[in-house]
């Protein structure tokens, strides 16, 4: 039975960091090979970065690409990896127009590269805009393990690449990934990729970005999955991680029919020759056609328990926030503390991701802001540790106002508008990121003050629900009573009544329907495009529902200027949701 061992290195690549990118794939690949790993995969682009959006058309940029994959190659031979086969995903240019790619790097050189084939252009993806498809599939011989390669949206299609390699025949199969996190998307990878493998009648290696790009954020989950269709070994989520096995072989498999290898002269660099079958667009790369010395293999990785629910969105939300911080290079973030659910989950996440000391709570009152309030933002400062700072409001307020003779909704936003001026010369003076608290249902509704509380560079929870805002809350607070710890979020600030205090005795029922029913709508509406009759049908309020709908669509210009925030389920809005600003289109009543 031939032998081979594996390493997934599950790494965080920052976009157009190319040189970053590359002495993190050489550092990686010394620790595979210290460990014994035959064969390195990284995941999908983490050369350039993934996406890297409209970079990709700079010719200037595959330039450096191509040009580092050359040097990083000789210097993984310089470095004593020159024995193992690394394979590395990264962007490149051809004659037919720049590529999604992964080459293969062994005795330092590239010895084959692989064009991804099917090229997403739906949700988050505008991979068409960018990429030239590729369609050959070279295999690499290793070992006497014959290796396929392919990429992320290549397994998603039916008979594509996958399918070919197993008509053709390989042993093992590497899938390279950039694939977005997203609430339960892991329950439709692990069995496509085991599907895969068995459609391949080949185990599949899977390996997976981890971090945060922009609003996207990658879990890694790296896995791999035996010929028989069942899960070998599996990587924990939304932490860097090199996961390194020795992959369940079948007993002869592809290795002694294929191609024979001819001899080799001695001086050669590299012992591989290629062998065109034309039918299939398939190269034969031979790089060591004898199996390895029998070895005992190494004892099966640990498979970390699934995450609950509230636990993999809170850990994306740190991703997505720390890397966000951490790579556009701010020092600290600062937001108003104003004693509610949302700015006390933002207050929560950031202590998390940063640490108490990089947090800068702001306390803004204004004449409307009751002592409770004022007293829970006090609560949490001190139950995170964090800095805290009160700048009252009033005084700016009433200037406006007396200035202006404004009054009702008028002069409340001028008390946001206040804030927000605030955070952002705070920001300017101090070099804080200020962050926008406001969560998904207030953005779909437009519940929020342009210029006001919508200000800010990052809004951490702009893709959770105000119910989900609730679950988390009550979940991070539980984990902290688990271990012994001090609940971080005020108990009151999640069983008060939701106000943005703009008016005596405000709440946010004065304006919008109950969060939990508002939420289901939002949900029918926004994530599975469901008409008004669609909803009616579902048994909603007919005249509640055309209020809700009618809501979402006047908001569209807001949503445009909302900061970028992380996206945790199937349809965020900005990168996934786009529509016209100006729209006549309405869903109301037939």
């Amino acid at each position: 039975m031939p032998q081979l061992r594996v390493a997934l290195a599950q790494v965080n690549a920052c976009a157009g960091d190319i040189t970053g990118n590359s002495a993190m794939v050489l550092d990686w690949t010394r620790r595979a090979v210290q460990e014994g790993a035959h064969l390195v995969a990284f995941p999908e682009m983490v050369l350039s970065g993934y996406p890297v959006e409209d970079l990709a058309l700079r010719k200037s940029f595959a330039a450096a690409n191509r040009s580092e994959l050359d040097a990083l190659a000789r210097r993984l031979l310089e470095a004593g990896c020159g024995d193992a086969l690394v394979v590395v995903g990264h962007l490149d240019r051809d004659d037919e127009g720049v590529r999604n790619a992964a080459s293969l790097l062994y005795g330092g050189e590239v010895v084959a590269t692989y064009y991804k084939h099917h090229l997403p252009n739906y949700g988050v993806f505008d991979e068409a805009r960018y990429f030239a498809p590729g369609h050959d599939l070279p295999i690499v011989r290793l070992h006497g393990v014959d290796i396929g390669v392919v990429i992320c949206e290549d397994i998603w299609r039916n008979g594509g690449p996958v399918a070919a390699l197993g008509r053709v025949g390989v042993d093992a199969v590497v899938c390279l990934n950039g694939s977005p996190y997203e609430r339960t998307k892991n329950d439709q990878r692990t069995p496509l990729v085991t599907r895969r493998a068995a459609e391949a009648g080949a185990p599949m290696a899977y390996v997976n970005m981890v971090g945060a790009q922009d609003e996207l954020v990658f879990d890694g989950g790296s896995l791999v999955a035996t010929s028989e269709g069942e899960v070998q070994a599996r990587a924990p989520q939304f932490v860097e991680h090199l996961m390194v096995l020795d992959m369940d072989l079948a007993a002869g498999g592809h290795t002694s029919t294929d191609v024979s290898p001819e001899p080799v002269e001695e001086g050669t660099p590299l012992h591989f020759r290629p062998d065109a079958l034309p039918a299939f667009g398939v190269e034969r790369i031979i790089l060591q056609p004898d199996p390895l010395p029998p070895y005992e293999p190494l004892p099966p990785p640990r498979t970390p328990e699934p995450l609950p629910e509230e636990a993999e969105v809170w850990s994306a939300l740190v991703t997505g926030l720390r890397d966000y911080v951490h790579k556009n290079g701010f020092p600290a973030v600062t937001f108003g503390f104003s004693g509610g659910i949302d700015s006390a989950v933002c207050a929560a996440l950031a202590a998390d991701a940063l640490g108490p000391d990089a947090l800068y709570g702001v306390s803004m009152p204004s004449k409307y802001s009751t002592e409770h309030s004022r007293s829970d933002a006090a609560d949490l400062a001190q139950r995170l540790g964090c800095h805290y700072e009160v700048h009252p409001v009033a005084d700016m307020v009433e200037v406006f106002v007396d200035r202006l003779q404004l009054s009702g909704v008028a002069e409340e936003n001028v008390q946001a508008r206040c804030r927000g001026i605030t955070l952002m010369s705070l920001s300017n003076q101090l070099g804080r990121l200020v962050l926008t608290p406001g969560n998904k249902t207030e953005l779909a509704v437009g519940y929020s003050t342009i210029y006001g509380d919508s200000v800010g560079g990052f809004a951490p929870i702009k893709d959770v629900p105000k119910t989900l805002v609730w679950r988390l809350a009550r979940w991070r607070n539980a984990e902290a009573a688990r271990h012994g710890e001090t609940p971080p979020i005020p108990e009151s600030s999640i069983s008060k009544a939701p106000s943005a205090e703009l008016r005596p005795d405000q709440v946010d029922t004065d304006s919008l329907p109950p969060y939990e029913t508002l939420d289901e709508i939002l949900d029918g509406y926004v994530e599975g495009d469901r008409s008004y009759a669609d909803l009616v049908a579902e048994g909603f309020d007919a005249d509640l529902v055309e209020r809700v709908l009618q809501m979402v669509d006047r908001s569209e210009y807001k949503r445009r200027q909302y900061p970028p925030g992380s996206k945790i389920t199937f349809k965020a809005f900005g990168r996934d949701r786009r529509l016209p600003i100006t729209n006549r289109w309405r869903e109301v009543r037939p």
